[in-house]
């Protein structure tokens, strides 16, 4: 089967990126964002990047937090040009009744009074006039 000229070599040059799932709500497409540390020129410091490519997920097998690898692909729609390769590591995922969910109904009961403070009797001054 012929695929063209220079196919093998854009196998060699296809770019890979590894990145988080962020969102999986539309039609075989995910938005993986890729995060990337590089030194800043100046200050020298590590500076942290991150860019979100749209991709194609032909099964719609990924989900909100899988490590997924992305390959370099043709032009797929106006902003899709990477693919999932691979789903690296599943999310993972936690269990949760729905009570948890719901807010609660009630206000929460208020914390009791605190104690007033007793006040100690006043000693009565009779060397003082009363005026009044």
């Amino acid at each position: 089967m012929y695929r063209g000229r220079g196919f093998r070599q854009m196998q060699k040059r296809r770019k890979a990126k590894l990145g988080r799932v962020v969102s999986n709500k539309m039609q075989k497409t995910v938005v993986v964002e890729v995060e990337r540390f590089r030194h800043h020129p100046l200050y020298r410091k590590m500076v942290r990047t991150t860019v979100r490519y749209k991709a194609h997920d032909e099964r719609n097998e990924c989900k909100p937090g899988d490590v997924v690898r992305l390959l370099e692909t043709r032009p797929l729609s106006r902003h899709k040009r990477w693919r999932v390769a691979e789903i690296v590591q599943r999310a993972e995922v936690v269990e949760v009744r729905p009570e948890e969910l719901e807010p609660a109904l009630e206000p929460p009961p208020r914390a009791a009074a605190p104690p007033e403070a007793e006040e100690a009797p006043a000693a009565e001054d009779t060397d003082t006039p009363e005026t009044g």
